[in-house]
């Protein structure tokens, strides 16, 4: 037994259905699979039907865009199987609407740049809750300004630092993100520190004990990064999760459904504290 648990949808900044997802998921053969969009839970239902249909487990679930303000880093945590997922919803909007806001700002200054309609980008983000970059470069592509989501042209537009045309996201503290995952009966799992160079966050959220769990296997973690990670999981007893990270063509890497997965000692670990966490609320 075995899951991905970490995939994207058209819901966020994902290039394929829920459908898609769930088909690919059975192909793959695994048995439980997780639609973890950015910021919203709006998967959950569509997702529970198609994966009835396919004999595919769904776990509920939702990645959170968070930020370190003492560090000055962006930072993701997964959530899964959230007990009271209406407490979530609040923070979910507000994240969505500040991210939609700032995708329409750097829209309207690339337009400005390249003779591209509004209409051309939101073809692409009209099933999202927002407004991605990946939206207005899959705009430029069909356009032939650029033969790929991600490379130069992406760098030199959407750069933090030098890019033309980004404009900064406001996201919420992560240690306001964690205290709602937990008010929620939700799991709370670190997602890919290396990606964001957050292991001294990482080693103080797992001191608190504020984290229930680290994804250590994922398309950019090197084998050192797992070793660490593992480490940490077992140090502090924690539960070791993996995920593709899955964005279809929306990636800057090859990552299929089931490139990295969570093992099936993991996955019981998720629902025997799921059950924990239902008795003490």
């Amino acid at each position: 037994m075995k899951g991905d648990l970490h995939c994207h949808s058209k819901l966020s900044d994902g290039s394929q259905g829920i459908e898609d997802i769930i088909a690919m998921s059975k192909k793959m053969n695994l048995n439980f699979v997780a639609i973890t969009d950015h910021d919203t839970m709006s998967s959950h239902s569509r997702a529970k039907i198609v994966g009835d249909r396919y004999g595919v487990q769904i776990i509920p679930a939702v990645e959170f865009s968070a930020f370190d303000y003492q560090r000055g880093r962006r930072v993701h945590i997964l959530c899964y199987m959230p007990l009271k997922p209406d407490r979530l919803e609040g923070m979910c909007i507000k994240i969505c609407e500040s991210r939609k806001k700032s995708g329409n700002e750097m829209a309207k200054k690339v337009m400005k740049l390249f003779p591209i309609s509004p209409e051309s980008i939101t073809r692409h983000s009209a099933s999202s809750k927002s407004v991605y970059k990946q939206h207005i470069m899959h705009a430029l592509m069909e356009a032939g300004f650029t033969t790929g989501i991600y490379g130069p042209l992406y760098d030199k537009l959407f750069h933090p630092e030098q890019g033309s045309c980004y404009v900064e996201t406001e996201y919420p503290d992560v240690y306001e993100v964690l205290n709602l995952i937990h008010s929620s009966g939700g799991i709370a799992v670190f997602a890919h520190p290396h990606i964001y160079n957050s292991f001294d966050l990482l080693q103080e959220l797992c001191e608190k004990r504020l984290i229930d769990g680290i994804e250590v296997w994922h398309g950019k973690a090197t084998q050192d990064d797992e070793a660490q990670l593992h480490q940490m999981c077992d140090t502090y007893h924690l539960i070791p999760t993996g995920g593709s990270d899955f964005h279809g063509m929306y990636s800057s890497r090859p990552a299929h459904i089931g490139k990295c997965t969570t093992p099936n000692e993991s996955i019981e670990a998720l629902f025997a504290l799921n059950e924990e966490i239902k008795k003490s609320m």
